[in-house]
């Protein structure tokens, strides 16, 4: 009987957390839907310096491919040639071979390689 009436409470109908707001009232992040194509930009205009910038070429990069090119130092409009010789120049500047042995930049040489591999693999550098 304490289950029944612990299941019913009002307490429990409401499981999840919700969404937090901040105390000026507005949300943190713009909602899912503020990226669609407003004629009128009526919904989308609150929302438009938070979200991130288009490409000049209109492919669309994902939040992985801007953390891959923001590790490798590049900008949003990066071309495959500009992807190579960063990863060149980051790899060269990393290796322990080029730092007589130093295994301190291990991390940053394998974050490196993690994000050119990414980044060759997506459709925006296809």
């Amino acid at each position: 009987a304490e289950e029944i009436m612990e299941a019913q409470s009002p307490i429990n109908v409401w499981p999840s957390e919700t969404r937090a707001f901040r105390a000026s009232g507005s949300v943190d992040s713009p909602p899912k839907w503020a990226d669609f194509k407003d004629p009128l930009d009526a919904i989308s205009t609150r929302f438009r310096s938070r979200m991130p910038k288009e490409r000049a070429d209109g492919q669309f990069l994902s939040p992985e491919d801007r953390k891959a090119l923001k590790t490798l130092g590049l900008g949003e409009d990066a071309d495959r040639r500009a992807l190579r010789s960063a990863y060149s120049a980051k790899v060269r500047a990393y290796h322990p071979d080029k730092n007589g042995g130093n295994r301190s930049y291990e991390k940053a040489l394998q974050d490196v390689i993690a994000a050119y591999t990414h980044l060759k693999t997506s459709p925006a550098f296809i």
